[in-house]
């Protein structure tokens, strides 16, 4: 073979090794343009860990709370049950463990950005703000920010906190809007921000206060936890309408989509009726009290037509 003729088949081999690797890469830029398209970062974690980590309240009655025998029940657990169920099944994990962690009002977020909590299942409101930061999922409650008063403070209404205490929870919408309601109309109002449902509710039983602003489920909860439940009173003109949804890792569509397709499920099929009246129209632990709070018409067409939107 003369030199000129080898020298051509070298390069011709040398050109086509190079043809398969230029190929090589792109099928792999492919390949890996559609894992991230479609693959679930958290539903891998879930199935490499053989774990869940499910986020919950300690006292948000009746959505997420401790039972007597410190079990996490409520309405959103019972949701977010349905969703664990449908991880299992996606995964073919039968066995999946559940790992639940307290979160609060100032942590949430923060736990489910970094990987602690899978999915929060509490009573976070879906703001577009913090769709920044989280997916939520379809809303599964609407309630609106009103006040616990005693029936006998002679707060019928906002504009008669003026000069008084009022308590709220650190890091929520009531917070936010109190301080601003508080600037603009020049209310004199001492703003205090408790860490949760229950030691806010204590400052008011204790006089500390003189009202709770809250989510007026969350206030009716709180109220049944009262010595005297009859004492109290949920009241005043709603100042935002808050729409509930699970929070769940930012990015993450195939997770998200896992999720919401569980709950509209369990809407359209009329599942979702039965699960209100058990905790919002029926006697709910520890009390065995019911909070007498029917369905409103707007989460009626909200469960016909499921939705993730925020109201702001």
């Amino acid at each position: 073979m003369t030199e000129t003729r080898l020298t051509g088949v070298m390069r011709g081999a040398r050109g086509a090794r190079e043809l398969r690797a230029v190929l090589g890469v792109a099928m792999m830029a492919v390949a890996g343009a559609a894992l991230a398209q479609g693959a679930s970062e958290t539903l891998q974690k879930i199935e490499s860990s053989g774990v869940i980590s499910i986020g919950h309240r300690e006292s948000s009655i009746p959505f997420s709370y401790y039972d007597n025998n410190h079990n996490v029940i409520g309405y959103s657990q019972d949701l977010c049950n349905k969703v664990v169920d449908a991880v299992k099944t996606r995964l073919k994990k039968p066995d999946l463990q559940v790992r639940f962690i307290p979160v609060t009002s100032q942590n949430r977020i923060a736990l489910v950005q970094n990987g602690t909590v899978d999915i929060e299942c509490g009573v976070t409101t879906n703001l577009k703000a913090r769709q920044a930061q989280v997916n939520f999922s379809n809303t599964f409650f609407i309630a609106g920010t009103r006040l616990l008063v005693s029936k006998t403070s002679g707060v019928k209404d906002f504009p008669d906190l003026a000069g008084k205490a009022v308590v709220t929870n650190a890091g929520t919408t009531s917070e936010r809007i109190l301080n601003k309601m508080n600037n603009e109309k020049k209310m004199n109002m001492n703003v205090i921000s408790g860490k949760d449902y229950g030691e806010s509710f204590t400052m008011l039983q204790g006089g500390r206060v003189q009202a709770f602003m809250m989510d007026d489920v969350l206030l009716a909860g709180a109220r049944t936890m009262g010595r005297t439940p009859d004492d109290w009173v949920v009241t005043g003109t709603p100042q935002s309408f808050e729409a509930y949804g699970f929070m769940m890792k930012h990015g993450d569509a195939e997770f998200k989509r896992l999720v919401d397709d569980t709950l509209a499920g369990v809407m359209k099929s009329g599942e979702i009726n039965t699960m209100y009246k058990k905790w919002f129209e029926s006697p709910v632990p520890p009390k065995n009290i019911s909070f007498n709070f029917p369905m409103s018409e707007q989460l009626k067409q909200l469960y016909a037509n499921p939705n993730d939107k925020a109201f702001e």
